[in-house]
């Protein structure tokens, strides 16, 4: 058996779930790797990754290089003397880091690899409508999320399952799969699959304004698995418009109601507590949105202090 001495890769709240069960497993973790600080919001605040604050939190060796390259960081890196790095959620790492360990780097996606490579994997899983996804180990190349592939575990995605509440299943999934990685790795009984490539695979692109906007004239369904797709963050949007005036809405749970109607696609229907949008084939009925400047609020709220008049549309 190797004792394993591990270097954590990670930034976000998800690589945090990740670092907390290797720690409780009672694996060392020799050193922790993190985004640089940046300034935040409208103050501009110098914010601290999720993964920093827990390194901090847990007295962890913690280094944060803005050039992965960097021959001071490399030779820190080197000194911290880890047989096992672990990527979780972090950047592409140049081959002189991730061919360093003896027993190589591996890395947790968040999804069943080969489908879903790429930055948003949890997203475009709902968006696209998937009834399952999972995570996958596997070792790092010098490719995006292409390497030999370690364990993987499988979980179904509800119908209404937002990509918050499946980010925070997958988190737990992701750290059962790691602990299960490492004890294969400790008694140096890793089988490896490689990926193999085919023109159905599906890619999890960097999400940005436009791919984030609804279409209207799409059906209900897939307008319906935008918006949980992108519930909590960073949130499925449209334009508003009523009286001259335009906004800018976010939108972060709705439901499908299937119902053959001569509105117009975009069309607003309001009661005093329900807000529905016509789409071609029924409507998509708003549960939870956010209009500039104000907080995110269930609709019987939001209509409390907003009347639309019947020529509002959404587009």
């Amino acid at each position: 058996m190797e004792k394993l001495r591990i270097v954590f890769m990670g930034t976000p709240e998800f690589a945090v779930g990740i670092l907390d069960t290797i720690l409780q497993n009672n694996y060392e973790v020799v050193g922790v790797i993190t985004a640089a600080d940046k300034p935040a919001g409208r103050g501009q605040k110098i914010k601290y990754s999720a993964v920093k604050e827990y390194a901090l939190a847990n007295h962890l060796p913690l280094l944060q290089p803005t050039n992965l390259k960097d021959e001071s960081f490399l030779a820190e890196l080197q000194a911290l003397n880890a047989n096992l790095q672990i990527v979780v959620a972090f950047r592409m790492l140049p081959k002189v880091v991730w061919d360093m360990p003896s027993l190589g780097t591996f890395n947790l996606h968040a999804s069943l690899l080969p489908n879903y490579r790429g930055a948003a994997p949890i997203n475009w899983a709902i968006i696209n409508g998937e009834t399952k996804t999972g995570v996958t180990t596997f070792f790092i190349d010098d490719k995006i999320d292409t390497g030999a592939m370690i364990l993987n575990a499988e979980t179904a995605i509800g119908n209404n399952e937002s990509a918050g509440e499946l980010h925070d299943r997958l988190m737990q999934l992701g750290s059962e799969t790691v602990t299960q990685t490492l004890a294969l790795l400790e008694s140096g009984k890793v089988m490896t699959t490689i990926q193999e490539d085919n023109a159905e695979i599906k890619t999890a692109y960097k999400l940005n304004k436009e791919n984030c906007k609804i279409d209207w004239n799409q059906p209900a369904s897939t307008i319906h698995n935008l918006i949980r797709g992108l519930s909590p963050y960073p949130a499925a949007w449209c334009f508003i418009g009523d009286k001259g005036e335009e906004w800018n809405v976010k939108i972060y749970q709705s439901n499908i109601v299937i119902e053959a109607h001569t509105l117009a696609v975009g069309q607003l229907i309001c009661t005093k507590k329900e807000l529905k949008i016509a789409v071609r084939d029924g409507f998509i009925q708003i549960e939870s949105l956010q209009f500039p400047g104000k907080k995110k609020m269930n609709t019987a709220e939001f209509l409390n202090g907003i009347q639309f008049t019947a020529d509002a549309k959404a587009y």
